[in-house]
């Protein structure tokens, strides 16, 4: 009942609000790919834009979720899709299949995440000046990746993401960069934590690096306590992490340059 209820709250935050999703459809090498997008009632020149990164499961209903909350707040929200038109898996094994070739090919992510980002920028209120990436899970450590490979955006935000990422290059670098962390995550060890740390330590990287309490993988999705209990990994919701990691993201977001 509890879950139930998470969800009943999650969805009703969307009651009222007029924002809707569009999509674009493009093709990389001969692959179709389906993007999905969300535009603010008003667009000025305060406006932002989010590019956003599913998780592992692919660009599913949660994204698309977060892409009408970005909007309804008066930003312009982007779902890239990494995968492919339709491509969404059901269970960790088609998850971790998909995924894989990312994780293992820096550049191919790259390559998608900017086919995305071509394509984002194609939409009118779009300011190339004012961009920002974030991601969840598999999404955040793309967007990290992103940032490290000289992504032409200003901010990148990992929620529950990976950090075992390729080696900072200062000079590529043009994002700010938040981690948004669970404290309790058993998919990143103490010690992928650590070395991240060390690593934008010893480049002289600014970033903010916060850390939930009682806080697990994939904290942010109302979904992934029914998730994990059906597939027997540790993940779970986490309503108190999810709202204050959502206003610390809106505060980075607050503070890029005009």
């Amino acid at each position: 009942m509890k879950y139930i209820a998470i969800i009943i709250t999650f969805l009703f935050s969307f009651a009222g609000n007029t924002q809707t999703l569009d999509s674009i459809t493009f093709k990389i090498d001969g692959k179709e790919f389906k993007s999905y997008y969300a535009l603010p009632t008003v667009i000025s020149k305060r406006t932002k834009t989010v590019l956003i990164v599913h998780e592992w499961w692919g660009l599913n209903d949660y994204p698309k979720q977060r892409a009408l909350k970005i909007a309804q707040e008066g930003n312009i929200a982007f779902c890239i899709d990494m995968y492919g038109k339709g491509v969404i898996a059901d269970n960790p094994e088609d998850a971790k299949q998909l995924a894989t070739p990312f994780y293992k090919d820096p550049a191919l992510a790259y390559k998608h995440f900017m086919a995305g980002y071509k394509q984002a920028i194609k939409i009118n209120g779009v300011d190339t000046s004012k961009m920002a990436a974030i991601g969840y899970c598999f999404g955040g450590s793309m967007v990290l990746n992103a940032a490290k490979m000289g992504a032409p955006v200003d901010l990148v935000v990992s929620f529950h993401g990976g950090l075992a990422g390729i080696p900072v290059e200062k000079n590529q670098l043009k994002a700010s960069i938040l981690v948004c962390h669970g404290k309790d995550d058993q998919f990143v060890s103490a010690e992928e934590v650590a070395k991240f740390k060390t690593e934008m330590d010893e480049n002289s990287i600014t970033y903010l690096f916060n850390e939930y309490q009682n806080a697990t993988h994939a904290f942010t999705n109302p979904q992934s306590t029914s998730v994990g209990k059906k597939f027997g990994i540790p993940i779970a919701y986490n309503e108190a992490a999810d709202i204050q990691s959502w206003e610390d993201f809106n505060r980075a977001l607050r503070k890029m340059v005009y």
